[in-house]
C-alpha cells in the first residue's frame, strides 16, 4: 500500500510535502539523492560534450570541417573520442531516466541548463578560450534560476 496517497488539493499537497521533508529525514534524504542524480546526469552530459568536441577537433585536424559525405562519416565513426562522447551521453540519459522516475519534469529539466555553466567553465579553464562578459552574465542568471527552482517541491 502506498504510504503517500495522491493528494488532489494543491495546498494540502504542499503541506504534506513540507511535513514529510521537515519531520522525516527520509524526505531530505530523497531530495538529496534526487539532486545528486540530476547533477551526475548533467556532469556526464557536459563531459560528453567536451569529449565529442575533442573528437571532432581530431577529425577536423585530419580532414578539415565535417562534410556530408561517406569519407567524413568514416572519419567520425573511426574516432575513439566520438564514441566515448556518445557512450557518456548514453550514461547521462540512463541516469536522467532515474531522475524522471523520481521528479516532475518541470522541477528536473531546468537543472539540465547547468551544462551551460560547466561547458563555460571548461571552455575558459580547460580549453583556454576567452569568454565575453555578457556570456558570463547570462550563465549567472541561468544559475540564479536553478537556485530558485531547487527551492520548490519536486513532486
Amino acid at each position: 500500500m502506498n504510504p503517500n496517497p495522491p493528494v488532489t488539493d494543491p495546498e494540502a499537497h504542499d503541506v504534506h510535502l513540507a511535513q514529510r521533508t521537515a519531520v522525516h529525514p527520509a524526505g531530505r534524504k530523497d531530495r538529496t539523492m534526487l539532486i545528486g542524480l540530476i547533477l551526475l546526469s548533467v556532469a556526464l552530459a557536459a563531459l560528453a560534450q567536451l569529449t565529442l568536441k575533442h573528437g571532432m577537433n581530431q577529425v577536423a585536424e585530419s580532414t578539415g570541417e565535417l562534410q556530408l559525405n561517406a569519407h567524413s562519416l568514416k572519419d567520425v565513426a573511426s574516432t575513439l573520442a566520438v564514441w566515448g562522447g556518445l557512450l557518456l551521453f548514453g550514461l547521462s540519459a540512463f541516469v536522467w531516466l532515474a531522475v524522471l522516475s523520481r521528479a516532475s519534469l518541470s522541477f528536473a529539466y531546468p537543472f539540465a541548463s547547468l551544462t551551460y555553466a560547466l561547458i563555460l567553465l571548461a571552455d575558459r579553464f580547460v580549453l583556454h578560450e576567452e569568454i565575453p562578459p555578457l556570456r558570463w552574465a547570462g550563465v549567472f542568471f541561468i544559475m540564479l534560476g536553478i537556485v530558485l527552482v531547487a527551492q520548490t517541491p519536486h513532486e
